[in-house]
């Protein structure tokens, strides 16, 4: 935790309303990828009690990259990524980011950076050369800046979605019309 800024001001924030219903509560899949246990722990902290667009979010840890690659095979519809840079090793989470964009072929997932060694990955040359949503350094990122970073993300995870669904959609309704007219 020693990397992470928290300000006292920040822990005063007030969660979202609670919904009437319990029971009609989804998840948003949020996965937190560091090997320092602090960093979860801090982040959840954070996190936990608030809502984002209507839902609270169903938190996962990977503490190493190759652990987090199994999450995200075993979970596609993980909705945003707390990703650090150097973890096994120096380049760890950026070879991850290729692994899940190249070779899982997710593109909805949004990747937020979070790195306590900028200088292994400076921002401009990682934003220019991989499919990521966002850079934080991690004495920057205090409560107010995670929770804007995170709703952002998820709101740009739920609008993707929501384009894929209406391609499929209209897809399918193409393929109909086509089968349609070639049975006339």
């Amino acid at each position: 935790m020693n990397d992470t800024v928290l300000e006292a001001s920040d822990m005063l924030l007030l969660p979202d309303e609670e919904p009437a219903d319990q029971e009609a509560v989804r998840y948003w899949k949020f996965l937190i990828v560091d090997d320092d246990r602090d960093i979860h722990r801090v982040t959840k902290l954070v996190l936990e009690r608030h809502m984002f667009e209507g839902r609270k979010l169903q938190f996962m840890s990977a503490y190493s990259a190759s652990e987090a690659i199994g999450f995200l095979g075993e979970h596609p519809d993980i909705a945003v990524v707390l990703l650090d840079v150097v973890m096994e090793q120096d380049d760890s989470g950026l070879t991850l980011v290729k692994v899940l964009r190249e070779v899982l072929g997710n593109q909805l997932v949004r990747i937020i950076l979070r790195t306590g060694q900028p200088g292994q990955a400076p921002e401009h040359t990682v934003i220019r050369a991989y499919d990521i949503s966002d850079y934080k350094e991690k004495t920057e990122l205090t409560s107010t800046k995670l929770f804007s970073t995170v709703y952002t993300s998820i709101r740009t995870y739920q609008f993707l979605s929501g384009v894929v669904a209406d391609k499929e959609t209209l897809e399918e309704k193409v393929r109909e019309r086509t089968r349609e007219l070639e049975l006339r």
